[in-house]
């Protein structure tokens, strides 16, 4: 009796990366398990890169986190891009399992692919629409994160499979000003997301992946196999937010954040009361 009472209570550590759609889904799933649960939660949101959130994954730090399956093939298992969404879940899954005993749940329902974004008028002036298109025009001024320009699925193989053309390094900064500096003409080609919710409001223009060079990027939580045994109910209390987010429904979630300068906190409440029933 002594030791139970000063065991500490259960909880799960839910991580995220450090971007805007990575907390806001990290919170999104801290308040489902709280809220179907009842369970502590622990939040590391915002922890860093894929390999930091990876590491703190498989060191047992964190209990979760939502990941990207073309960011896990290629950043992670160091395999070549596929193009082929289904193949990309089955090997991840199966690579994850075998290699640190993680499981890839269900995919929450969005791809947020890496898209190449120029001004609009831009596109509009000079008939832009493909990044073939671009490919063909004079090089280019272009804005990465620090991430892209390092990944194997990034920016060196995106210019060798299309041929781009820069007018210098590109400029590296974090992910939140990419848009910015497009506005502000600093750049003239960013390398953005498919969900960004700046991508719906601003007038930009997404070039098409014509040669379909990014693998697929389906967004599922990734949980400890461990965790999974010890809370039972898990599984399936995160399985209710499976195939909830279509690609429009992320970017207007994001755009809550990024646009609107609303709380992670308070837009995943709202998310959650619009499609999972309260604990019963």
């Amino acid at each position: 009796m002594l030791l139970s009472g000063c065991s500490k209570p259960a909880q799960i550590v839910v991580g995220s990366k450090n971007f805007s759609e990575q907390v806001l889904l990290g919170e999104i799933v801290a308040q489902q398990i709280e809220r179907r649960l009842g369970l502590r939660v622990d939040r590391k949101l915002n922890l860093g890169g894929t390999l930091v959130a990876q590491a703190a994954l498989v060191k047992g730090s964190i209990d979760l986190y939502p990941e990207y399956t073309g960011t896990a093939l290629t950043a992670i298992l160091k395999q070549p891009p596929n193009a082929d969404a289904r193949a990309v879940l089955g090997i991840v899954r199966s690579a994850y399992e075998r290699q640190w005993k993680l499981r890839w749940l269900d995919p929450l329902g969005f791809n947020n692919t890496f898209a190449m974004m120029i001004r609009g008028e831009m596109a509009r002036n000079q008939k832009i629409e493909s990044l073939s298109d671009a490919a063909s025009r004079p090089a280019w001024r272009m804005g990465v994160g620090y991430e892209f320009k390092q990944r194997p699925d990034g920016l060196n193989g995106l210019l060798a499979a299309y041929g781009l053309k820069t007018a210098r390094d590109p400029i590296t900064m974090d992910l939140g000003l990419l848009y910015a500096a497009l506005k502000t003409r600093k750049v003239d080609m960013i390398a953005a997301n498919s969900t960004d919710g700046l991508a719906s409001v601003l007038d930009v223009k997404i070039l098409a992946d014509d040669r379909h060079y990014f693998p697929p990027y389906q967004c599922a939580v990734v949980v400890r196999e461990d965790t999974l045994s010890r809370f039972p109910g898990l599984r399936g209390v995160l399985g209710e937010l499976s195939g909830k987010f279509p690609d429009a429904v992320m970017r207007k979630l994001n755009d809550e954040v990024d646009g609107m300068h609303r709380s992670p906190a308070q837009v995943a409440a709202e998310f959650l009361n619009g499609i999972v029933a309260p604990k019963q």
